[in-house]
């Protein structure tokens, strides 16, 4: 008895000291882990991420120092000479014992060369300076219209057009305002190099339009061009054409990937004409870009019958099918009648 008595105390001491060691191990790990920033994604916008360290890991080696930057310039062993500076309008920082010294333009390496040249010339033996850009204001880039967050992004590094729309959380879900057919590049010194390939042209000297969906889904590498800075990136929002009247599903029709849709397609996505519909009274109802209203008169039963030509609707443009007053109220009074004999029937059979 004494024995098991021992063996029990053995196991519970040795429980014990085991739960304690565990205890001691998970309070000395750390809190939280931070996962990196997925690539494209600025860091501001991932919860539990520092932005300024996360934003250096994503700092691309080519990045080029620009008006309203904060760096952050430090000198081994020399306090005194270290600071946060931001980079003035004129391209320049202010720094003791240089001066006004011009930045703009330089990638942080050379300006941490050009520092270390500077105060090795007069002041220090040797001085080893590091520069860190803390905040990033020189190089946005405008992405708006259909995407999930609109809004201006800082370039850290060459960008495609893709990255810079992941950037902006891609396009716009159906349920919000779902992005149309094409985007349109914006940029202020124009395209000087365009070369046009499929799904792609020139509007003007200085705006470029891209098809989305050669963008997304074709292999034409020459449409994901390269973002630079200051480039409005406006993606289109998805035009509708609207079905009403007699028709099965009255409907809103997007046109996310093409232009047009003709009258026979449009009725068949409202599921088709209803008994009563009035094939030779429908119209398109159309607005002019002055504002002014258009009535187009179709008559559906010589366009499916294939004497007339399918007619093609533009955005915005509304297909109304009237219904046939005589045929409503026939077919109303047959379903009266129906009713009526339905319930005789019951009647009789109880």
């Amino acid at each position: 008895m004494k024995v098991r008595v021992v063996r029990a105390s053995l196991v519970w001491a040795v429980m014990w000291v085991g739960l304690c060691v565990a205890t001691s191990g998970l309070a000395q790990a750390p809190e939280t882990a931070v996962s990196p920033a997925p690539a494209g994604v600025p860091a501001t916008e991932i919860p539990g991420t520092n932005a300024s360290s996360a934003a250096s890991m994503a700092l691309g080696p080519d990045y080029v120092i620009g008006p309203e930057d904060v760096l952050d310039i430090d000198v081994f062993n020399v306090p005194e000479l270290s600071k946060t500076v931001r980079v003035a309008n004129d391209g320049t920082i202010s720094l003791a014992l240089l001066g006004h010294v011009p930045v703009a333009g330089l990638t942080t390496k050379q300006l941490r060369e050009q520092l270390e040249s500077k105060y090795g010339e007069k002041y220090l033996e040797g001085p080893q300076v590091s520069v860190f850009v803390k905040e990033y204001h020189a190089q946005p880039v405008s992405v708006i219209g259909a995407v999930e967050r609109p809004g201006l992004y800082q370039l850290t590094a060459p960008r495609t057009l893709i990255e810079v729309l992941s950037m902006a959380g891609g396009l716009a879900k159906r349920s919000s305002a779902p992005a149309g057919r094409v985007l349109i590049v914006t940029r202020k010194e124009g395209f000087p190099d365009f070369q046009p390939v499929e799904g792609m042209q020139l509007l003007a000297a200085d705006k470029l339009e891209i098809n989305l969906r050669k963008l997304l889904y074709s292999q034409e590498s020459a449409l994901n061009i390269e973002i630079k800075p200051l480039d409005t990136v406006s993606v289109s929002t998805a035009e509708i054409v609207y079905v009403a009247g007699d028709v099965r599903r009255p409907t809103g029709i997007l046109l996310e990937d093409r232009e047009k849709i003709t009258v026979l397609q449009a009725l068949a996505v409202a599921e088709g004409l209803n008994r009563t519909a009035s094939k030779k009274g429908a119209k398109i109802i159309r607005k002019t870009e002055a504002g002014a209203r258009v009535e187009i008169p179709v008559n559906l039963d010589n366009v499916l019958k294939g004497k007339e030509p399918d007619v093609e609707l533009a955005a915005n443009d509304v297909l109304f099918v009237p219904d046939s007053k005589g045929r409503f109220a026939l077919y109303r009074g047959i379903e009266a009648s129906l009713s009526t004999l339905t319930g005789v029937i019951v009647w009789r059979s109880r």
